[in-house]
């Protein structure tokens, strides 16, 4: 699914992706651990097409998406691809449904069907009583669990994950990785996550390990 060629990233003289191959498969949980400094978080968020890489070649499904123009690619990210972070930054001033929509809406879903697929996922989500709750009305779990919900609404192919439970306690940690392992048997779905949890990680498909910028397993 996804075929990351000879990834370099430099910022000014500083190089920290040396030069990154890997494969991910459909369907699986893969986890990328190291230490700090590393080059873990660079590497998702380039894998993510939030940052461009300073040479080297990424594809999605035989797509090469460093040939997209920049409202392609915008697109691309869209559709294709959902993102979970250690803070779920949900806009305050919308309830757990509106913001869990924003995607859709900027997919240009119409209104009823976006709201439809939310309270799916919701419902999913264990979340569904809790649909007109603001952010703040929520708990930590509960918000990121709404962070997942808003990066599965348009059915993306792929979810990226940077260090995702980091911010939660050790029993909404759980639920959250129990989780990931759902939505990969239940949605077929693709997760690939930055982690330090060695519980997390252990449980992955398939682990990698970058140390200097490299992945040295």
């Amino acid at each position: 699914m996804i075929i990351g060629k000879h990834i370099k990233k430099k910022y000014g003289e500083l190089e920290v992706l040396k030069g990154v191959d890997l494969r991910i498969a459909p369907s699986k949980i893969v986890s990328i651990v190291g230490s700090s400094g590393a080059g873990k978080t660079t590497l998702l968020t380039i894998l993510g097409t939030l940052d461009k890489p300073s040479s080297g070649d990424i594809e999605f499904n035989g797509i090469n998406i460093m040939s997209l123009s920049e409202k392609k690619l915008a697109q691309f990210r869209n559709q294709h691809i959902g993102f979970v972070f250690q803070f779920h930054h949900l806009l305050p001033e919308f309830t757990a449904l509106e913001n869990i929509c924003i995607p859709a809406f900027i997919n240009k879903i119409q209104k009823k069907e976006a709201e439809q697929n939310a309270m799916e996922l919701l419902d999913l989500l264990g979340l569904k009583e809790r649909a007109n709750h603001k952010p703040s009305e929520l708990s930590g779990g509960e918000q990121q669990r709404v962070a997942v919900a808003r990066a599965l609404i348009n059915k993306p192919k792929v979810i990226f994950a940077d260090e995702p439970s980091g911010n939660l306690d050790s029993a909404n940690a759980q639920k959250l990785h129990e989780l990931f392992f759902t939505l990969r048997d239940e949605l077929k779905q693709t997760i690939v996550v930055v982690t330090h949890n060695e519980i997390l990680a252990n449980m992955a498909d398939r682990k990698l390990e970058m140390k200097d910028g490299l992945i040295c397993n």
